[in-house]
């Protein structure tokens, strides 16, 4: 469930996003963050690289190896990437684009499909590395060290995750604000509210807040309900910016069934997050969390 929602919100959130409408509303923008890299070169045992897995194309920025990367899936946003050809339709893979690139590697993660397309492109003799997936901060260190061994380079991976791991160092909010990441998409009537293992759970955790969601529902997300937002009662509201926006804004959302009641619908506390940024654990998510921090404290002033 958790992989279908984080590729809707890839897709949803590449046109941009909302911005802050109240006094306690608060947006963070691509703009708000910057990517952990390295600039020493590097040699790698890879020529021509496509990757097909959630954030890796950062990641092989950040490694300064987009000299070897030649295709990417539709996942990762940053403007250094914007040359690299994109591979996919929405999510599917496109076998054939792939195989006019003339990789001699394609990196994949356990979401990337259909199986029918990476068949062909294993037929075509084409050597595929599946990375792990992250959905925790811990997740993070793992993928980038995955990368660096398929390319050749773990010494820079190792390094990268040291560089990261000092950034993601931030200043912890105060007094364990209740926090509720709440997936929506208007267009599509879809409201959910997230649990253990949505992924925002490991962020709001990292800063020092409460996930409400994690703490009392069962499943990654969950169908929201003015029940168990009441159950929940969050000071603050988190969300995607592209599905604040499909709703309305923050007055659309506070119409939703139970939101208006909840402390954070009463003061109109609500952190929006570009939709690439918020569950894409990837060398933007350290400076995220200072960002969060600093929205944190400014939606509870």
């Amino acid at each position: 469930m958790r992989k279908s929602v984080l590729l809707l919100a890839i897709l949803a959130g590449l046109t941009g996003c909302t911005s802050s409408q109240a006094t306690h509303s608060y947006t963070i923008s691509q703009s708000d963050v910057t990517s952990v890299s390295l600039s020493n070169a590097s040699t790698f045992i890879v020529s021509r690289v496509v990757v097909l897995a959630n954030g890796v194309a950062e990641i092989m920025n950040s490694l300064n190896a987009t000299s070897i990367l030649v295709g990417r899936d539709i996942s990762s946003t940053e403007v250094a990437l914007k040359n690299i050809p994109i591979v996919t339709s929405g999510h599917q893979v496109i076998s054939e684009k792939v195989i006019a690139l003339k990789p001699d590697l394609v990196i994949i993660d356990a979401s990337t499909g259909p199986k029918a397309a990476l068949d062909q492109i294993k037929s075509a003799g084409i050597k595929i590395i599946q990375t792990p997936e992250s959905w925790t901060l811990s997740d993070l260190a793992k993928k980038v060290s995955a990368v660096g061994v398929a390319i050749g380079a773990p010494a820079q991976a190792h390094d990268l995750i040291v560089e990261m791991a000092k950034v993601a160092q931030s200043h912890r909010v105060a007094n364990s604000p209740r926090i509720a990441f709440l997936y929506v998409r208007g267009t599509s009537a879809i409201y959910l509210i997230g649990g253990p293992g949505s992924g925002a759970d490991s962020l709001i955790q990292s800063i020092g807040g409460v996930d409400v969601g994690a703490a009392s529902l069962k499943h990654p997300f969950n169908t929201l309900t003015p029940e168990a937002l009441a159950a929940a009662n969050p000071d603050v509201i988190l969300v995607m910016s592209k599905g604040l926006e499909s709703v309305g804004g923050i007055s659309g959302l506070l119409k939703l069934p139970g939101v208006a009641q909840t402390n954070a619908g009463k003061n109109s506390r609500v952190i929006d997050v570009d939709d690439s940024l918020l569950l894409s654990f990837g060398p933007r998510t350290p400076s995220l969390l200072n960002a969060l921090t600093v929205a944190l404290t400014k939606v509870l002033a």
